[in-house]
């Protein structure tokens, strides 16, 4: 039986499923091009580090959209900005496969990246004001789940389609992320808590920021340490197996799929945690328990011990990660939630997002040692989030109003 303070109503888990839904082929369009920067960089004559510049230009983009249309968000609704976003970002997914050369292909992902600053904060913020809030921690697992859920739909497309229709084609799927926003636009509900501040006097963002910049800092800090922790274990995994273990595309599609099955797995069990016994402690401890498994993760001797490492540090990262969209919102100020969740994530996003070539340029550094760079980037990350996650403040519970 689940119990009368986290039940959801019909309306209430068609929201929630469309908040899930957008960051996961949200993330499904950023994950493709993982799989593909080793076809990519061969099909324009340069080198993984070179076009792993995509990935920073899609990360450092992000604050952009988060600032953009979470503004807009809180000024014009959840709903019908969440709607543009989802449009936009697989209309610049798809364009990617149009590129023809590596400087076209670079400027369509950092317009990629402002779209998809967007989704997360809206979608959180719209889940998180329409639900009970006993609820948020079991529901704050399941939207943070979209991440890996996305990163698993990008593998098993990989490891179906790559070699039938090659990099270009796999590009082109990333337009059926779009027909989410026809379901946003005829089921889903504006947040009830939207509508009501429509009636108060609001502050304007800047104002906002200004009163709470020492938790925003905080926050953007902490975001730092988390975007290290997943893109440091996420980004080049599949590039570490290819190139290092020279793993065949269904190989790396297998492993990788692993991986984000444990990463569903820490989603949906810790973000339940975390109501119990408190999003910070749940995040540093999920953090910290990622330490032992590095050295499975990344030096397993046969790919069943790789498998098993990769299980476990999924669990890790998004067990981590399945506190945040509650934590975040419910520290959020009313006036600008939509916003300020995004702004903070994605300025973490930003810090972070000279993860894939630094780690690249680690592994070029050490005659190809892939395994090193992950290792050191994630090891470093752990250690990091685990104690700043102890020092920060927590509202589990809070009224959104």
């Amino acid at each position: 039986m689940v119990p009368e303070a986290v039940r959801l109503s019909p309306a209430q888990r068609l929201t929630v499923a469309a908040a899930y839904l957008g960051w996961t082929l949200d993330a499904f369009d950023f994950f493709l091009l993982v799989f593909l920067l080793k076809p990519i960089s061969e099909a324009f004559g340069t080198s993984v580090k070179e076009v792993s510049e995509a990935l920073f230009l899609t990360l450092a983009a992000r604050p952009v959209g988060a600032l953009l249309f979470g503004t807009l968000a809180d000024r014009y609704g959840r709903r019908p900005v969440l709607m543009a976003v989802v449009v936009l970002f697989s209309l610049f997914s798809a364009a990617t496969g149009l590129a023809q050369s590596l400087a076209q292909l670079l400027a369509i992902r950092l317009a990629f990246g402002v779209a998809m600053g967007g989704e997360w904060g809206i979608g959180a913020s719209l889940a998180m004001e329409s639900i009970p809030p006993a609820a948020r921690g079991r529901v704050s697992g399941l939207l943070q789940a979209g991440y890996a859920s996305g990163y698993l739909l990008a593998s098993l497309a990989y490891y179906l389609l790559f070699d039938a229709i090659g990099w270009r084609g796999m590009c082109f799927v990333g337009l059926a992320p779009a027909l989410l926003a026809l379901l946003i636009r005829l089921k889903v509900e504006e947040s009830p808590r939207f509508a009501v501040a429509q009636a108060a006097p609001r502050p304007g963002v800047l104002a906002s920021l200004a009163e709470h910049w020492k938790l925003a800092l905080y926050l953007v800090v902490l975001m730092t340490a988390f975007n290290f922790f997943s893109h440091g274990t996420g980004d080049l995994y599949p590039t570490f197996l290819q190139k290092q273990h020279h793993f065949t595309t269904r190989q790396t599609g297998a492993l990788t799929a692993v991986l984000n099955v444990g990463s569903l797995v820490g989603s949906f069990v810790v973000g339940a945690l975390s109501e119990r016994f408190g999003r910070r402690r749940m995040i540093a401890v999920s953090a910290l328990l990622a330490l032992p498994v590095i050295p499975l993760w990344a030096y397993g001797s046969s790919i069943l011990m790789l498998g098993l490492g990769a299980f476990l540090m999924g669990a890790m990262v998004q067990g981590a990660w399945s506190a945040v969209p509650a934590y975040l919102n419910e520290l959020a100020p009313p006036a600008v939630r939509a916003m300020f969740p995004g702004l903070v994530y994605q300025l973490g996003n930003l810090i972070a997002s000279r993860n894939a070539p630094i780690q690249a340029g680690i592994a070029e550094a050490h005659g190809g040692d892939y395994a090193y760079a992950l290792a050191l980037v994630g090891a470093l990350a752990v250690v990091a989030l685990a104690l700043l996650a102890t020092l920060g403040p927590e509202r589990r519970g809070a009224e959104l109003a």
